[in-house]
């Protein structure tokens, strides 16, 4: 019998939780998405028709479509469940389209976050489809379209093929593109700093340093060594004395809850997690997890917004729990804290929280994959120190004066902790300079000069982007989104406008032909302010005060004018890109190798193909020397054949010597190489891979100072899979970040036969073939080694591999 109710989400992980909490009498069916929209091989706008949409049905979703149609027909109402934002609305107006479904049947309801009380309310208070939301997501589409579906072929004509324009990947890749050249223009200047170094008169005699500050009263800033010196002679032979003290309590406030743009930045920061990831991992915690104990549930509100309101009930919850588990000193004396988003925010929807504050990330640790815990970890925290207390800091301030030249220096020390006992924002730069301890001073006190400390600097240019730094960035433009910030960066790094060296994004010399092709030829569409107040045109549609198709009238007259004239002023005119020139010399013939881009990404050839096809894999030159050879150490990336992922390593630049009777080393470790050389052997050092990892040890097995691979912090399995080895890192799967699925120890062997067998097919193929990649010839023996050790053991893996094949299908 059918069931009385039909609700339709967008994901089968949704339904499931939703089906839960709903009951029998609804019935809870994913539309995966889009069921409708323009078609990818037409422009699918008709512009001489005042833009109107030309909609189809996605292909491949047939069956879909079929299996909702029968289920709407027989429902007595249809409740339309997609995310609550523009394009879930969107969605929402496409299915009632496309199912057929009358206005007294259909209903309207979202869900800010899925619990059950909020799912239940929700059925009982829907409402009719928003129109505005769904013009201003038409309107978003269409302008896409327009923009990418005529540009992008001018860009392949006259660039390269494969290449695509975009009204915020255009802007965003401009932004590197001044970033990067801003960082090529500065010029450094020249100051010191003079430190004095002291002791007081305390018992233990502590000693500290003060910085020079200016003279009588005015700061003055060293600008050369000639400076510096007439500061020493005129206070080297003066009395210290301590002018002022001042010891003051200061207060830090907790940083407001998660917005989508703040959580992507943190989570780059501390996660080191990239924004599309993020966004992935947000998504399943926000359609739910299966909790024991509680079966499916959503654990965060929804997670595409740039609010920072947070519902009185969650601020209740969260006052109780702080109170319950810290105490009533760490919640705020005058009550719950407030956040105020800056006036461009949409404020659709709540910030980003737990649906539950009760529920700590401990309870949930067993139940979640690792990076679920680790991001729910990240908005939990988050969340519950946004409502605690303020940090209370003791800080002293001194000022010393010498001959009229005055000297200060401070300190701090945590009095109170506060919010900080749960959370602290992560920073943008890694280097975090640390406020020396002072001795007991008093004001009017000599202190004892021992030594002046001169230092030269210079002015640094701005940082480059990183992922957080770029969104961050965007988000103070008002260029794009919550819902597009993760893409756009995604999709720049795809096109290779932009790579990623580090954490840093830089610009390629691609992207730099395409940004200046962009701002020569289509001014509007590559400006920051132009940009940004089409999102503000988008806002107006949505808010009801601006029609839709006016905003596509307004923007395509200008566009269409400057195309024509673009294809005009360029018939005939290929752009060439130049080659990124690196700094690596070909062995074969000499010259400087030169970055290109393949089908497995970006390596470094020979500029004198065909005549010379030396390639090899793209490297950054590390400090330290090869304890092999002597020879330079190279980091590399590779990338996991299982899961896709990449992950780095590194090793000798002799590392599979591509000459034929060249030099070869067999010298790879996961661990990083550090300019330090060791105390014993004189060897370079190495340290564990991963942010926080400072300590630096020998691997030298020869050397008494040598650190065994089982003492370096790595987790048991990736010190096995790297003492067992018998691949380079970069032929084989990634070290120990990446978790395996739990298997038994049958079918762990025959999978790793099976992986192994593949392997060899494929480097013996390569070997043969001479694909694109290039394998180096020194690697032949490699494969026939890996192709006689596999034949040994297919007669002990013959019986477990059947067996590991049948449970796998």
């Amino acid at each position: 019998m059918a069931k009385q109710s039909l609700v339709i989400v967008e994901s089968p992980a949704k339904a499931k939780t939703i089906g839960k909490y709903l009951g029998k009498d609804y019935e809870v069916k994913a539309c995966m998405g889009h069921l409708r929209d323009l078609q990818k091989s037409k422009l699918s706008v008709d512009v001489d028709n005042d833009f109107e949409p030309v909609y189809k049905p996605i292909k491949g979703k047939e069956a879909i479509i079929s299996d909702l149609k029968k289920s709407a027909k027989a429902a007595d109402t249809v409740y339309l469940a997609t995310d609550p934002d523009r394009e879930g609305e969107a969605i929402s107006w496409h299915l009632k389209s496309l199912l057929d479904l009358p206005d007294k049947k259909t209903k309207r309801v979202t869900f800010n976050e899925i619990t059950k009380n909020v799912v239940r309310q929700s059925i009982e208070n829907p409402r009719d489809i928003d129109q505005n939301l769904v013009d201003a997501q038409q309107a978003r589409r269409i302008l896409d379209r327009l923009v990418g579906y005529q540009l992008s072929p001018l860009l392949w004509k006259k660039i390269k093929r494969g290449l695509s324009a975009g009204r915020v990947q255009s802007v965003a890749t401009r932004m590197v593109d001044d970033r990067e050249r801003e960082i090529e223009n500065f010029k450094p200047e020249e100051y010191w700093t003079l430190d004095a170094n002291l002791t007081g008169n305390d018992v233990k005699k502590l000693p500290f340093s003060a910085r020079y500050h200016g003279k009588n009263g005015k700061k003055a800033e060293l600008k050369s060594a000639a400076e510096v010196e007439a500061v020493v002679e005129e206070t080297k032979n003066a009395v210290f004395t301590v002018k002022s003290v001042k010891r003051t309590d200061k207060n830090r406030s907790p940083s407001p809850p998660f917005t989508t743009s703040t959580m992507q930045q943190e989570a780059s920061r501390k996660l080191s997690m990239t924004p599309r990831r993020t966004m992935a991992i947000a998504q399943q915690l926000y359609e739910g997890v299966d909790i024991e104990g509680e079966g499916t549930v959503g654990l965060i509100t929804y997670m595409r917004t740039d609010s920072l309101r947070i519902s009185e009930e969650a601020i209740a919850a969260a006052k109780e729990f702080i109170v319950g588990r810290y105490g009533q000193q760490y919640y705020p004396a005058k009550g719950a804290n407030h956040y105020k988003a800056k006036a461009s925010a949409q404020d659709a929807h709540e910030a980003i929280r737990p649906s539950n504050v009760n529920w700590t990330p401990e309870m949930l640790k067993k139940d979640l994959t690792g990076e679920q815990y680790r991001l729910y970890r990240l908005v939990w925290s988050r969340f519950v120190a946004c409502q605690m207390a303020n940090a209370v800091y003791d800080s002293v301030s001194v000022e010393i004066d010498a001959a009229g030249h005055s000297f200060r220096t401070s300190s701090s020390s945590l009095k109170f902790s506060g919010y900080t006992a749960v959370y602290e924002e992560g920073k943008d730069d890694d280097k975090e300079e640390k406020e020396p301890t002072l001795p007991p001073l008093t004001e009017g006190e000599t202190l004892d000069l021992k030594s002046f400390g001169r230092d030269q600097h210079f002015t640094q240019p701005p940082a480059h982007y990183t992922d957080a730094t770029l969104i961050r960035a965007m988000e103070e433009q008002g260029i794009g989104r919550p819902s597009t910030y993760a893409p756009t960066v995604s999709t720049i790094l795809d096109r290779e406008y932009v790579v990623k060296e580090g954490k840093y994004l830089h610009i390629t010399n691609l992207g730099r032909v395409v940004t200046q092709l962009m701002e020569e030829r289509f001014s509007d569409i590559a400006d920051l302010k132009f940009t940004a107040n089409m999102e503000k045109k988008l806002d107006d549609v949505e808010e009801g005060t601006v029609n839709w198709k006016s905003v596509l009238r307004d923007f395509y007259g200008d566009f269409e004018e400057n195309l024509k004239k673009a294809e005009k002023d360029l018939e005939g005119v290929y752009i060439k890109v130049p080659d990124e020139v690196s700094e690596e010399i070909c062995p074969v013939c000499g010259r400087n190798l030169v970055v290109k881009s393949g089908r497995f990404g970006r390596f470094l050839a020979c500029p004198g193909f065909p005549e010379c096809n030396f390639t090899m894999p793209l490297v950054v030159e590390m400090p330290g020397r090869c304890p092999k050879c002597g020879g330079r150490l190279f980091k590399r990336t590779g990338t996991s054949r299982k899961s896709g992922k990449q992950y780095t390593y590194y090793c000798c630049e002799h590392t599979n010597n591509r000459v034929a009777g060249g030099a070869t080393c067999d010298f790879m470790t996961w661990d990083v190489p550090v300019k330090d050389d060791c105390p014993v052997c004189g060897k370079t050092m190495f340290k564990r891979a991963g942010k926080g990892y400072k300590r630096p040890y020998c691997i030298n097995p020869e050397c008494a100072n040598y650190l065994p691979e089982d003492k370096r912090g790595y987790p048991k399995k990736q010190v096995e899979a790297s003492a067992n080895a018998e691949e380079a890192p970069g032929e084989s799967d990634a070290p120990a970040e990446e978790k395996p699925a739990k298997k038994t120890a049958a079918k762990k062997t025959a999978t790793k036969t099976a992986a192994k067998k593949t392997t060899v097919k494929k480097t013996a193929k390569k070997a043969e073939d001479g694909d694109a990649e290039k394998k180096p010839a020194a690697k032949k023996a490699a494969v026939k080694k890996a192709v006689a050790k596999t034949t040994t053991k297919k007669t002990t893996t013959k019986k477990t591999t059947k067996k590991a094949e049948t449970t796998e299908e």
